[in-house]
């Protein structure tokens, strides 16, 4: 008499089948796993729990290697790019008697900057401005030794756009020109106040991990629009100044100039630190992104 089979218990229970579950133990819930738990790697995504290996690498990410000379590039492009937007808007609204409108030109120069920060940030990290170069450097978020090769492509990028601007809307060149129309001390504390409100803006979304990195271009085109709009009568609402420096050097016109190379730097110092000041602290033991301006 042939003895009964045995069941195997070792065995486990096909999904689908009766008393079985419907899903195999292998199966993950993306929505409810704790991602902090997973093991990190700096160089690679990791893998689930069930993974033959708990840190095995399967997609290499190789590390951004950009040198300094496509940094420069970079930057250099970006900001004849800037300085061409933002100086053509008032060009063109005295050239046709108004054309453009307050609101035209701080839409130029806004829309300038948030294109400029999409398509270079990730290389040059979009600086475009020397005051931002230096208050990153001094809140050590920029290296001191990239500074002048940095401030040297703005400069030579602001001087190159007003010339081809001054080329081509001879002789309206004066309109690009950042001239204020109130007392010097009036127009310094316009200019410190507006960087100071720029630089705030950007120090939170190029060096928080908790801001949102992605929306950096449309903060900051959105902060250089509102500034314009508020001081674009009176000071010009420069914020940089190789936005001021370029176009005088084109049009010959160096009238209180030294307002705007001191006003825009001690603000932009001024709001890249208070917002270090007041940012949170790092939390649960993460390890906080590293900073390079706009690249992510």
């Amino acid at each position: 008499m042939p003895e009964p089979e045995t069941p195997n218990v070792s065995a486990p229970a096909t999904p689908g089948t009766p008393g079985a579950p419907l899903f195999n133990s292998l199966r993950v819930d993306s929505l409810s796993y704790d991602r902090k738990s997973m093991p990190r790697c700096n160089r690679c995504l990791p893998l689930e729990s069930w993974a033959s290996s708990p840190h095995t690498c399967f997609i290499e990410l190789p590390k951004p290697d950009v040198s300094l000379t496509r940094k420069l590039g970079a930057e250099f492009v970006g900001t004849f790019i800037l300085i061409f937007g933002a100086t053509a808007a008032p060009i063109v609204n005295q050239k046709y008697n108004g054309a453009e409108t307050l609101i035209g030109n701080a839409a130029c120069a806004g829309l300038a900057v948030m294109i400029v920060i999409l398509s270079t940030g990730h290389i040059s990290g979009a600086h475009l401005n020397p005051s931002l170069t230096i208050a990153f450097a001094m809140l050590r978020h920029f290296p001191w030794a990239h500074v002048p090769a940095y401030i040297l492509a703005q400069v030579s990028a602001s001087i190159c756009a007003s010339f081809a601007l001054k080329a081509v809307f001879h002789p309206f060149l004066s309109g690009g020109v950042t001239v204020p129309s109130v007392s010097s001390p009036q127009a310094f504390f316009i200019e410190f106040l507006i960087t100071f409100n720029l630089l705030f803006v950007v120090t939170a979304v190029a060096t928080d991990t908790r801001a949102v990195g992605e929306l950096a271009g449309i903060a900051v085109g959105a902060t250089v629009m509102l500034n314009i709009l508020v001081a674009g009568p009176s000071s010009g609402g420069s914020m940089n100044p190789v936005r001021t420096l370029g176009p005088a050097v084109a049009a010959g016109n160096y009238e209180r100039i030294w307002i705007y190379l001191v006003a825009p730097t001690a603000g932009a110092v001024t709001g890249a630190a208070v917002y270090t000041a007041v940012k949170l602290k790092e939390e649960d033991g993460e390890m906080p992104r590293q900073v390079r301006s706009f690249r992510r």
